[in-house]
């Protein structure tokens, strides 16, 4: 026995010391000083980064990012010429590749081609743009719509449009980074409240908002790394109440939440005309790419004239906006896609928390994290769950905040009730096995 510990103490110095030696090291492929101001690999972060991937793999642990892909993902993909039930896909009710967005994008595509060629303003207009944005609008009972090339460019331009020095951007703390970044670049003040925690935004409200000119309020319908939601009628009492501005991002809750899949305003029985920005991704259930805010006409139109990120960039690709149009009819009129998935949804939660695993804030969307806290063991039962035909992604820090890493689980309309047993008998078996399969790595400092 004190043997075996003896090489255990061993392994993990020789480890320890290997790592150290990895971060103290110059990289031998570099031709420069390590201070030199034009090397790439120089800038902040990288040498983390180096680290990061030479202990992952000391410890022989997979990239678990950047999988390629062989065909369409849906429940299930195709890895290396391998099939897995894949739970990292939001193509949330199957409408990637339906036969009528694919015969809408192939007919787009005849007409206009890929690329509009130009900005919008200059020469890029089309009227698969027009009748998109018409389309939205009245899915939001708003004035109008516009749609924009990225869903990430779209908080970060229209938020850093907004917004200015004399005002304050407050946002929930677990916001995705396109609101963060947005908040920088408006030049606004910045602060976050605690996430779904409105008892403390209406504190800070009411403690600073008479310092500002105007206050813009930003949260998420459906928060896309927990898997829960805002209360909305409470949010537009305080929005109100405080004269600031309400913008709502559906990314993620456009086609999940609602018995129509309308998104959260639908959930909550609430009149969208009260929320004063709707901003969404074309990305997620309208199985396309882009992003698209809707409201009041003024707002529209001011955006149009005057954000950076619209006027300045190339027009939505025809083909998208069209097949992004269709899906968007579809949802409408197929509700019971919804409905399955929001069976799918309630029977992963749970499933998962029958098993007795930590879901985190999560209420049965088509989002369920399964928590694991510590970052090695969310890449290490990522990797396990792969090699037993499950393809989930870790989420881990600082993507979400310390201790709290986890695989992130999508559901989908296309999921069947077998393949959510199956993957949750397996995660259960692989959280199970976990405290061993830590021990056997061997980490120096690290406890199982």
């Amino acid at each position: 026995m004190n043997d075996r510990r003896a090489a255990a103490d061993d392994t993990r110095k020789r480890l320890m010391a290997r790592v150290e030696a990895m971060r103290r090291a110059p990289d031998p492929s570099r031709e420069r000083p390590a201070g030199d101001p034009t090397d790439f690999s120089s800038l902040p972060g990288f040498d983390e980064l180096r680290v990061q991937r030479a202990v992952a793999a000391r410890l022989g642990l997979d990239n678990p990012y950047f999988k390629l892909h062989d065909a369409r993902a849906g429940a299930r993909t195709l890895i290396g010429n391998r099939e897995l039930l894949n739970f990292s896909c939001y193509d949330y009710l199957g409408l990637n590749g339906h036969p009528e967005i694919m015969a809408a994008a192939q007919e787009a595509l005849a007409r206009y081609g890929v690329s509009c060629s130009a900005s919008r303003v200059v020469a890029g207009e089309r009227q698969v743009h027009r009748d998109l944005e018409r389309a939205l609008a009245a899915h939001y009972s708003c004035d109008d719509s516009v749609v924009l090339v990225s869903g990430y460019a779209t908080n970060l331009g229209v938020i850093g449009q907004l917004a200015g020095a004399k005002d304050l951007v407050i946002y929930d703390a677990v916001s995705h980074n396109s609101v963060v970044m947005g908040s920088v670049l408006s030049g606004a003040t910045r602060r976050s409240f605690t996430h779904n925690d409105l008892d403390n935004l209406d504190e800070i409200l009411s403690a600073t908002r008479e310092r500002y000119h105007r206050v813009l309020i930003v949260v998420e319908g459906l928060y896309s790394m927990d898997g829960d939601f805002p209360d909305l009628p409470r949010l537009i009492e305080i929005k109100n109440r405080h004269k600031a501005w309400l913008m709502v991002d559906e990314a993620h809750a456009l086609g999940v939440l609602g018995a129509r899949g309308g998104g959260i305003a639908e959930h909550f029985g609430v009149d969208p005309r009260e929320v004063d920005i709707w901003m969404g991704t074309l990305s997620k259930t309208l199985a396309g790419c882009g992003g698209y805010i809707a409201g009041s006409a003024p707002l529209v139109d001011y955006l149009r004239s005057l954000c950076h990120a619209f006027v300045y960039s190339v027009g939505m690709p025809p083909v998208v906006a069209a097949a992004a149009a269709k899906a968007l009819d579809i949802l409408h009129r197929e509700p019971e896609r919804v409905a399955r998935l929001a069976r799918n949804g309630r029977l992963f939660f749970e499933g998962a928390r029958a098993r007795g695993l930590n879901t985190g804030s999560a209420c049965g969307t088509a989002i369920c994290p399964v928590v694991t806290g510590d970052s090695i063991a969310a890449a290490l039962l990522s990797q396990r769950m792969f090699d037993r035909g499950v393809n989930v992604q870790p989420v881990l820090y600082p993507a979400v905040p310390a201790k709290t890493s986890r695989l992130r689980f999508f559901l989908t309309a296309m999921h069947e009730e077998s393949d959510i047993a199956a993957a949750l008998d397996i995660l259960a078996e692989e959280i199970a096995a976990l405290p061993d399969a830590m021990r056997e790595l061997n980490i120096p400092g690290h406890p199982a």
